[in-house]
């Protein structure tokens, strides 16, 4: 496992959509392992490939709670409900933050690293994350959401994702 160089913004990686992952192998094993190697080492609690250049739909999430680590191969959003606004950053934006409002609740479908399709329901916290992360793999950054920027005085306990 190794720690990868983070992207930063303005990098064009970070604003093209992400393609598709066909082929499940060791090297995909290597991405996901390094990308939550990288993730902790920048204390995140999400990391998506583009943020590490590599422009395919692979991201994780650990939101530090009963669900783990969850990886998501080519993730997509099947439903989602309700409305939750909340701070968010990104290690893409070094000490930039903002309120982001978004769907509380979130269904998603994606593969494992193997390849196995699963389905995933998520509300609160990992809902968000999980969103942030699936905007990535779609070119989406978090500030092109942001309803106001936040002061450093106000972010007691964000995390980045």
């Amino acid at each position: 496992m190794a720690i990868r160089k983070l992207v930063y913004y303005p990098a064009e990686i970070l604003e093209q959509p992400c393609s598709e992952i066909g082929k499940f192998d060791k090297k995909l094993g290597k991405l996901l392992d390094d990308m939550y190697e990288t993730m902790i080492e920048f204390d995140g609690v999400g990391l998506a490939a583009p943020q590490i250049g590599q422009p395919v739909r692979v991201a994780i999430v650990d939101v530090d709670d009963e669900s783990g680590t969850i990886e998501m191969v080519n993730p997509k959003i099947l439903s989602s409900s309700g409305e939750q606004t909340g701070a968010e950053g990104c290690l893409s934006f070094p000490g930039i933050y903002g309120e982001v409002t978004r769907p509380n609740r979130v269904k998603i479908e994606a593969q494992d690293r193997k390849g196995k399709p699963y389905t995933l329901e998520a509300e609160g916290f990992l809902a968000r994350a999980i969103q942030h992360e699936i905007d990535h793999l779609d070119g989406v950054l978090f500030t092109a959401k942001v309803t106001r920027y936040l002061e450093e005085d106000e972010l007691e306990g964000v995390e980045n994702e």
